[in-house]
C-alpha cells in the first residue's frame, strides 16, 4: 500500500499527499494561504471564513485548470457566488463517497456542532480520507475504522470535555489536534494535557506547521 503523508497549515487546514497527489482540507482565514499552490482537490467541511477563504479557492481554480472542489451546499453556493466555475465546484452529502484528486473520501455528519440555541446550526461534513478523519467543527462518529483524528481543541463552539469524549467515541491510533489557533500557547498545552491523559488513543501527537505524519503504508 502507498504511504500517505499529512501535514497541518495552520488552524483547521490538512494537506495530504499521495503519488504526486496533494489533496487540501480547509483552507481557512488562519491558515497557510500557500497551501493551495499545488493542490489537485480541495474539500471544505463548512462555509465559516476559519475554515474557506473563497477568494483564494476561487483563484487558485482560475490557476489550476484541473482543481476541483467540494463541499455541503453553502460552499458551492458561496464560490460559485465569488465567481467560481460551477463545473468544478460539487456539492457533496452524508454517506456519499467520491474521488477527489486520486483520493477517494467519504462524507460523514451534516451538521455543524451547536455554537448557541439563538443561533442556526450550519452545515458541515466530515470527511474520511486514507483513514484520516476531518470533522470540521462536529463530532461526527464515522462508522469505519479511522487511524488518525484530526481532533478540534478549541472554539466558541466546544469545551475540553467534548473533545476528550470524541476520542473516546471515534477510537483511533493517533490523534492530532487541530482548530487552535485561538488558544494561546498556554491552552493549547492544557488542552493536550487533558485530550492526551483523558482521550484513551494510542498516540496524541501535536504536529509542527509542515511537520509530515505518514498514515497507512
Amino acid at each position: 500500500m502507498t504511504t500517505t503523508t499529512l501535514t497541518l497549515h495552520g488552524h483547521a487546514c490538512a494537506r495530504l499527499e499521495r503519488d504526486g497527489r496533494v489533496l487540501v482540507v480547509d483552507p481557512g482565514s488562519y491558515s497557510d494561504r500557500s497551501v493551495l499552490d499545488e493542490a489537485d482537490a480541495v474539500l471544505v467541511t463548512h462555509d465559516h471564513a476559519d475554515h474557506l477563504v473563497a477568494a483564494d479557492v476561487v483563484a487558485a481554480l482560475a490557476e489550476r485548470p484541473a482543481l476541483h472542489v467540494w463541499g455541503p451546499a453553502p460552499v458551492v453556493t458561496l464560490l460559485v457566488a465569488e465567481g467560481a466555475d460551477r463545473g468544478r465546484v460539487h456539492e457533496g452529502a452524508p454517506g456519499e463517497r467520491w474521488t477527489a484528486g486520486g483520493f477517494e473520501v467519504q462524507a460523514f455528519g451534516g451538521s455543524h456542532a451547536v455554537i448557541h440555541p439563538d443561533l442556526p446550526v450550519p452545515a458541515n461534513l466530515a470527511y474520511l480520507v486514507d483513514g484520516v478523519l476531518h470533522p470540521g467543527d462536529s463530532f461526527t462518529v464515522p462508522d469505519l475504522p479511522v487511524e488518525v483524528l484530526l481532533l478540534p481543541v478549541g472554539g466558541p463552539w466546544m469545551k475540553v470535555a467534548e473533545a476528550v469524549d470524541h476520542v473516546r467515541a471515534v477510537g483511533p491510533r493517533v490523534v492530532v489536534p487541530i482548530h487552535d489557533a485561538v488558544l494561546a500557547e498556554a491552552g493549547k498545552g492544557l488542552a493536550d494535557r487533558l485530550v492526551g491523559t483523558l482521550g484513551g488513543a494510542p498516540q496524541y501527537r501535536r504536529l509542527a506547521p509542515g511537520e509530515r505524519l505518514a498514515v497507512g503504508g
